[in-house]
């Protein structure tokens, strides 16, 4: 592969939601943090018809709503970044002057495509077109990547007949998260853990996302999705390939990308019963009354917006150990979480002196706050006349406080520096997402064969009570 630091960005969807709340915020901050090369040019494009000012005034309005004020420093040199060209991505009729607009880059140009999935040929077509698909150029795809193995393939194929795989960056914005990066820093960088890290010590790993939002503006996108396609095929494999992975052979795209793979692969197939779905109906969240699904839709609907699964990773180091995976919209809190829950220790000897040991637990919190917390077994101070007494006691570390001065960064922040730097360990390869699409598939078809339909729930719980039963009938309490 050619290696370049790019001097040109091309931002499609520029003035889409995506662009105001996540692109031109996370790039504005690199920029006050000296991270961007100088030369770096960024090019807007979308349908809205604006001019280079137009889309500077957008860049600033989002830039005062969605920046924290105080990585706001440098607004007005980055502003001077950027120009715009309006373009119809559906036609290759404006990719001339769309090249036109871009230069020539002295260096190499990054493409960051965030478009509806039916622009994305015509779009790749208008790219090759305008001579913007060359050996100096690499793209990055943000999701969604299709509905099923079959629509996912179309567009890779697309993207590849313009791209070789070493120039495509698959963007999981998860990945992009510090809490994410540091499960790597977390399993092979400290010897007391990777160790214990399988079948004999773990008895099963748990994890959840959870939103307290509904629909808000992506009606027609989610009730064609789902919460299995929308969260489980990309955010949560994702995490789970990074939690049952085997240690790679060095910190490089390749070698870890290798491991994720097999993790995905390893994937047995889901039985009957060991999936369950749900919609919420309405309820409160935080105390507001809010309504069900089908009334924010606005007609019936058999989407879920809950899903919970019962995995296995059948691999030497998993056999045997559940992993438990949920989702959904309009719960309790929002978070990401995943938690490891160890084993009893094989023979406790306080338990004649009335002593009850609690298994140890380790909960690493993604969001909203990135912490990780590890449960020991401690003493309870006292002269034990009347037995000893032990406790679970949580060992916190907190990341904002554990790296003090340290900004919290915008998950983009670092995909998109990756993305104009050329290194692609936290993107995801086409082989990955294959996978988590053949696994993701077969559970769907098995929820026609079987007709299984959402469970009701009501807006503000944690899901449909089968849910809990899933993994209460294996002796397991979800965490709360």
């Amino acid at each position: 592969m050619k290696s370049f630091t790019a001097d040109r960005l091309l931002l499609f969807g520029a003035t889409g939601d995506l662009s105001g709340r996540m692109l031109l915020p996370s790039l504005c901050a690199l920029d006050a943090d000296g991270l961007l090369d100088p030369k770096l040019e960024i090019i807007g494009t979308a349908r809205s018809d604006l001019d280079d000012h137009g889309f500077r005034n957008f860049a600033r309005e989002s830039l005062e709503k969605f920046l924290p004020a105080d990585r706001r420093g440098g607004v007005a040199t980055f502003l001077n970044r950027l120009t715009y060209q309006p373009l119809d991505a559906s036609s290759t009729d404006g990719f001339d002057g769309l090249a036109a607009k871009v230069g020539t880059p002295e260096q190499g140009l990054a493409i960051f495509l965030s478009t509806a999935p039916s622009l994305f040929e015509p779009t790749i077509a208008g790219l090759t077109h305008g001579g913007l698909a060359g050996d100096n150029v690499r793209i990055g795809l943000e999701k969604p990547l299709g509905i099923d193995l079959g629509s996912s393939c179309v567009i890779n194929d697309a993207v590849a007949r313009a791209f070789p795989e070493d120039r495509i960056f698959r963007i999981d914005h998860y990945l992009g998260k510090e809490t994410v990066q540091n499960l790597l820093a977390l399993r092979f960088a400290n010897i007391m853990l990777e160790p214990i890290w399988n079948a004999n010590y773990i008895d099963h790993v748990q994890i959840t996302v959870g939103e307290t939002v509904g629909l808000e503006s992506r009606v027609a996108y989610y009730d064609d999705s789902g919460a299995l396609r929308d969260m489980v095929q990309n955010h949560m494999l994702q995490l789970l390939s990074l939690v049952a992975m085997e240690p790679p052979t060095s910190f490089d795209s390749t070698a870890v990308r290798d491991e994720k793979v097999k993790v995905l692969r390893a994937l047995r197939a889901v039985a009957e019963g060991e999936t369950v779905t749900g919609q919420y109906r309405s309820g409160a969240i935080c105390g507001q009354a809010v309504p069900g699904y089908d009334e924010e839709l606005g007609k019936d609907s058999d989407t879920e917006t809950f899903v919970a699964i019962k995995a296995h990773v059948e691999n030497w180091r998993w056999k045997g150990v559940p992993f438990y995976l949920r989702t959904g919209k309009r719960l309790p809190e929002r978070v990401t979480e995943i938690v490891i829950q160890f084993r009893p220790v094989p023979h406790s000897i306080f338990s004649g002196k009335g002593a009850k040991s609690v298994p140890n637990r380790l909960v690493i919190g993604i969001q909203p706050e990135e912490n990780i917390t590890l449960s020991m077994m401690a003493k309870v101070p006292g002269l034990d006349r009347d037995g000893i007494r032990l406790r679970s006691v949580p060992l916190d570390i907190a990341m904002p406080d554990a790296f003090v001065g340290q900004h919290k960064r915008i998950a983009y922040e670092r995909l998109l520096l990756d993305l104009v730097e050329g290194d692609q360990t936290l993107f995801v390869r086409r082989d990955e997402v294959e996978a988590q699409w053949e696994w993701i598939d077969a559970i769907r078809a098995g929820w026609a064969e079987s007709g299984l339909t959402p469970k009701p729930y009501i807006a503000g719980s944690w899901g449909p009570s089968a849910a809990i039963a899933l993994a209460e009938r294996d002796g397991v309490t979800w965490h709360e």
